[in-house]
């Protein structure tokens, strides 16, 4: 028979080794399945904003990222394809531009010296709420059990459409796509380039060297060369730099659920639901809302672990993702809006201030 843990987790992002780390460390008896071996590269804009990184001082993980894993960020800069441009500073310390790859062995790291166990190679094929515990079915017909099952399975979860939790989006599609890119000073700030239907996003990952994502809907283009095109002067900026890794993507980015739990059933990160990448705060949200139920967990536990007892952390992931929300849908308003934009930005370069208050209180 298989171990009775506490909690079983499905996927080894960082919501799910975040949540890992954090509920070892209060003595809970954690198990995390990823069906990938090792630190998985993934298209992700790799900056984490100064809410993200408080969480990984809680989590014990931002000590173990030094100099040549983290880029410190101190600002914003958001510049229009008509040459407006304007740089904000981020709040107090600041965030840090960190590879998904070394993010990912940090995380992984903490999460084992607390406690939990980690099981790679193990595919969830199925899970089935119990009266008393959730059992998980793996390929090759091995099992785990618990008294919840988390479901940290990213953008499409199988998890949530499996449990019923699937809630269709009508909203335009958008994807992301991302390579790093070798540069002789990689600074200081995060780059926010507005182009037509489409932002190119590059942040610093280390002393010389940035990631360099696109957003863009459907039909915008087929390749990251073709994007990087439709912004000239990045792209001779980055004319001749040798890029280090190839293009990955990822979409559609917007999803939605019902509801983050059921009986024996929570769902992390971006499996909790999703609107946008437009303003680099999913890591932030993530670390957050993992953090939370850790803290929320055992007392759900102890009342039997039914939706009603886990309801405190359907408020807890509300009252996190409904300023994310607002902010993000203020940002893509401004980046359908060019005429628009261009006058928030000349202003914000003029009077930077009120505009480094609105960040401040959106991301700090």
């Amino acid at each position: 028979m298989a171990r009775l843990r506490d909690a079983v987790v499905v996927g080894g992002g960082p919501a799910g080794l975040a949540f890992a780390a954090a509920a070892a460390a209060r003595g809970l008896d954690v198990l995390l399945l990823e069906r990938r071996r090792g630190p998985v590269d993934k298209a992700c804009g790799e900056g984490i904003l100064p809410a993200g990184v408080e969480a990984l001082e809680r989590l014990g993980v931002r000590g173990r990222l030094g100099p040549a894993e983290a880029r410190p960020l101190r600002a914003l800069r958001w510049i229009d394809a008509s040459g407006a441009e304007a740089r904000l500073a981020l709040p107090g310390a600041g965030g840090l531009g960190v590879r998904r790859v070394a993010l990912e062995a940090a995380l992984r790291a903490r999460a084992r010296e607390a406690g939990a166990e980690l099981r790679e190679g193990a595919e969830v094929r199925d899970h089935r709420v119990l009266a008393d515990r959730v059992r998980v079915a793996l390929a090759g017909g091995a099992a785990a059990e618990a008294r919840v099952l988390v479901a940290a399975d990213g953008l499409g979860s199988p998890t949530r459409r499996r449990a019923g939790l699937e809630r269709p989006v009508r909203a335009p599609e958008r994807f992301g796509v991302r390579r790093h890119a070798e540069v002789p000073d990689a600074g200081d700030a995060v780059e926010v380039h507005f182009g037509d239907g489409v932002e190119a996003y590059v942040t610093p990952v280390g002393p010389r060297q940035v990631g360099v994502a696109f957003l863009f809907e459907r039909g915008a283009a087929r390749s990251f060369e073709a994007l990087l095109g439709r912004f000239p002067a990045l792209a001779a900026r980055l004319d001749g730099a040798a890029f280090a890794t190839p293009a990955r993507g990822a979409g559609p980015l917007a999803r939605a659920a019902r509801a983050r739990v059921a009986d024996r059933l929570v769902l992390l990160g971006d499996a909790a639901g999703y609107l946008d990448a437009v303003t680099g705060e999913g890591l932030s949200l993530a670390f957050g809302c993992a953090i939370d139920l850790a803290a929320l967990l055992p007392g759900a536990l102890a009342r039997g672990a039914t939706a009603h007892d886990l309801a405190a952390y359907e408020t807890a992931w509300r009252r996190r993702y409904g300023p994310y929300a607002r902010w993000t849908r203020l940002v893509l308003a401004l980046s359908r809006r060019p005429g628009l934009r261009r006058r928030l930005i000349a202003l914000a370069a003029m009077a930077p201030r009120p505009f480094e208050r609105a960040v401040a209180a959106a991301v700090g």
